[in-house]
């Protein structure tokens, strides 16, 4: 029990990680996009930092729900 629980940690560390990456990324590429960047160019770096920043908040998300809804082993 206790490897099956050190796993879903290590996992959800690595989510929450990856989260952080995708939104510092999106964060970066929109302050670029928005002051910058001209033209099509800037469109296209705000279309992909909101993509990135959208899909931050999805991992993000599923880190969490599987921290809070996991199952009990104790039941």
């Amino acid at each position: 029990m206790a490897a099956n629980q050190a796993s879903r940690a290590a996992t959800r560390r690595r989510r929450q990680l990856w989260a952080g990456v995708l939104a510092l990324v999106g964060l970066v590429l929109l302050v670029i996009g928005l002051t910058v960047a001209d033209g099509i160019a800037a469109w296209v770096e705000v279309v992909v930092a909101v993509l990135l920043l959208v899909t931050s908040y999805v991992v993000q998300h599923l880190a969490r729900r599987e921290a809070v809804y996991r199952p009990d082993e104790r039941r």
